[in-house]
């Protein structure tokens, strides 16, 4: 799938964000960061306008002002994440695999933002390669496994327990702590203690030495529950779309202008462009929205806060 993005996304945006991919080089890197400044942010109008012949006509100029107008989202990602141990033009060349995809999943008939949808799929592709590059996580890549794995450290911390080995009690009180099983923790545990020991190494030569990553203050982000949140909110679009495709075509563009647009369109708006009085169109956005939330409900119990978020 993503050779076929590779080779199918237009030659110009191809070219402007394949030099991100294995650039260590802090000068081809700085390059790079300042090629992506010239090329202008777009207006919600130019974004939807290129979107559209993007689909519709699959227009490579379209595409190629869409995606350049967004690398410099993709590198404002990246650096969130630059305290993983990957090198940042790693995570700007997966970011910018997911910006490709994203190009090639948007609909700009559906009333979102590309930026927005972009995000999705950026931030999904980074944390796989995070993810990908921890051999830890490719023994264990269950998602509790991977909520050990980033959050083990801290647990420890909150928990007081300085012990690489942990004891029954203290295994049972991280797998409290994180809600994960007891087997979890103790496999994760296990494991990292194993892997390699740079991060752990003794500083200085005293036997009473406190290891490297004890010291580290850590002011990451909290990967895991990001990632939960990023999954929420795709599984939530995805319901989203599927279910606005069922109402009737009236219905869904009241619901969309009333409750899915920024800004949102007023009641006295819809009812002279449908010929009907203010309070109808509140019924019938009333009434979509309600056909709308059941039906999510149906399928995911929690996924309709992303509606009334909206």
């Amino acid at each position: 799938m993503k050779k076929q993005i590779k080779t199918t996304l237009p030659s110009t945006a191809s070219t402007a964000i394949m030099p991100s991919y294995g650039s260590g080089d802090d000068i081809a890197l700085t390059k790079y960061m300042a090629e992506i400044q010239k090329f202008p942010i777009l207006s919600a109008e130019q974004e939807y306008e290129y979107a559209t012949k993007w689909v519709r006509e699959h227009d490579n100029v379209a595409a190629e002002k869409l995606v350049a107008s967004h690398l410099r989202l993709v590198v404002s990602v990246a650096y969130d994440f630059k305290n993983y141990g990957l090198p940042v033009s790693d995570l700007i060349a997966s970011g910018n695999m997911g910006l490709m995809q994203a190009l090639q999943k948007f609909d700009p008939e559906r009333g979102f933002r590309f930026s927005t949808y972009a995000m999705f799929w950026i931030k999904a592709e980074i944390y796989e390669t995070i993810l990908n590059n921890w051999s830890i996580v490719k023994l264990g890549s269950s998602a509790n496994q991977k909520r050990v794995f980033f959050n083990l450290s801290r647990a420890k911390r909150a928990l007081g327990i300085m012990d690489n080995n942990l004891s029954d009690e203290q295994t049972k009180q991280i797998a409290d702590y994180l809600s994960v099983s007891e087997s979890d923790v103790e496999n994760v545990s296990t494991r990292m203690s194993a892997r390699d020991v740079s991060l752990n190494s003794p500083m200085g030569t005293d036997s009473d030495a406190k290891d490297i990553l004890s010291n580290m203050a850590d002011t990451r982000v909290n990967i895991e529950d990001t990632h939960e949140q990023l999954e929420f909110k795709r599984r939530g679009y995805e319901l989203l779309r599927k279910h606005l495709d069922d109402l009737p075509e009236r219905d869904r563009e009241i619901l969309r202008a009333r409750r899915l647009s920024d800004p949102a369109a007023t009641l006295e708006t819809l009812s002279k462009k449908y010929k009907i009085s203010r309070e109808r169109v509140r019924q019938i956005e009333e009434r979509a929205f309600n056909k709308l939330r059941d039906a999510i409900l149906n399928e995911s119990g929690d996924t309709p806060k992303l509606i009334q978020d909206k």
